[in-house]
């Protein structure tokens, strides 16, 4: 993929050296902004490597690793993929969308913490009904739960996406499939009710342990909407969970290559239009705006935007792996190490993109060496005096 035109960290570092900022981020978000304004930067540290052929010396940059940065998702979203490639089972899956309505939001600016894991409690809940009912399945299912908070526009929109696979383990240890022999998950539409009911109940218990009433309009105009409960067509395999995982687990409000134009006052960024049938179009917003819409969707610290659930869960790998044997799954060989979420991002980028970083870039048969690490913020001073001393020394 070509390297994107513009940036986030462009617009971010233009707008904080602007003398009329209308927006001003809170502390946490403008911790987020400055790393990603930094990513890449001596602010991070870095390191020197030399040719052991050629003797050319490169120097790079440490990335902030920060969950929002759009630089830093390619190889932590392959990390967590090629992990959990072990944990599929021979079945089919199913994709799932758990949206709230857009009045809850209010709630959500004020207590994100506590009403994203409402969400993802209400939802997982919602799943372990219908897998428990025998009437429906009746056996214990898994889940993968993973929290987006945008929409296409960058305004707040809290949904859960979830993976589930067709079918559940019995209490005597065996797989069973569900209806029509995995093509039908549960019935939509007592999903939605139960999902609302049980999603309402722990937010009314939340606002009254805050000591907070929703005004009784809100309450019954919440109760008699149809909450949207959505479920997809059963994917075609393994392989294709696996993909689809990569475009979801690891996503940001905005990537790079979505920005479109840069000005001194505004920013221009293309998104789909879903309710024009997904037609690509062009939205410009006033630079501050346009900040305010993404720090929206910057977590609070150390919050958890994907779970496991059930089968699924680190609590029961020894059992999903029991299941596995009997169900005849052959242990994967990972190609990028024995423990993936370990490796490194060189092994990543030579596996997945056919591209050794450490070959190099000059001559194209030497093999770049550490010559030098230094840490945050060196003195420019120092970084220049070293690279001019391994240039003019060959050895």
């Amino acid at each position: 993929m070509n390297k994107p035109e513009f940036e986030l960290a462009t617009i971010i570092k233009q707008y904080q050296l602007s003398p009329n900022q209308k927006y001003l981020p809170f502390s946490n978000q403008q911790r987020v902004l400055d790393a990603i304004v930094h990513c890449r930067t001596m602010r991070f540290g870095g390191h020197i490597d030399k040719c052991n052929s050629c003797s050319h010396v490169r120097m790079s940059y440490n990335s902030c690793r920060n969950r929002h940065c759009p630089k830093c998702q390619n190889t932590n979203r392959e990390r967590w993929i090629q992990a959990r490639e072990k944990d599929l089972l021979p079945t089919t899956y199913f994709h799932v969308v758990f949206t709230i309505p857009q009045e809850i939001n209010v709630y959500c600016l004020n207590h994100r913490k506590e009403l994203y894991n409402i969400l993802f409690d209400a939802s997982k809940e919602t799943m372990e009904t219908f897998a428990k009912d025998h009437k429906h399945l009746g056996a214990q299912t898994g889940m993968i739960s993973i929290l987006h908070t945008w929409g296409q526009n960058l305004c707040l929109h809290p949904h859960i996406h979830m993976i589930v696979p067709g079918g559940g383990i019995t209490e005597t240890g065996h797989w069973k499939q569900s209806k029509s022999n995995g093509t039908f998950l549960f019935p939509i539409k007592p999903m939605s009710i139960v999902f609302k009911h049980k999603f309402m109940e722990k937010l009314c218990y939340f606002l009254a342990q805050e000591k907070k009433n929703m005004e009784v309009t809100l309450r019954r105009q919440l109760y008699n909407k149809n909450w949207v409960v959505y479920v997809k067509q059963p994917f075609l395999g393994p392989k294709q969970v696996i993909e689809y995982l990569g475009r979801y687990t690891h996503k940001i409000a905005i990537s790079n290559h979505r920005i479109k134009n840069i000005s001194a006052h505004t920013v221009s960024f293309s998104y789909k239009d879903y309710k024009h049938g997904g037609v690509q179009k062009l939205m410009t917003l006033e630079t501050g705006e346009f900040l305010r819409r993404f720090c929206l969707h910057i977590l609070p610290a150390q919050f958890v935007k994907m779970r496991h659930y059930g089968l699924l869960a680190s609590r029961n790998k020894q059992k999903l792996k029991m299941l596995q044997v009997k169900m005849g799954v052959v242990p994967i060989k990972n190609t990028l190490a024995k423990d993936p979420e370990k490796c490194t991002w060189k092994t990543i980028t030579k596996d997945k993109l056919g591209y050794d970083v450490d070959v190099c870039p000059w001559c194209k048969t030497g093999r770049m060496i550490r010559i030098l690490s230094f840490e945050a913020n060196a003195p420019p001073g120092y970084i220049s005096q070293k690279i001019k001393l391994l240039k003019s020394n060959p050895n």
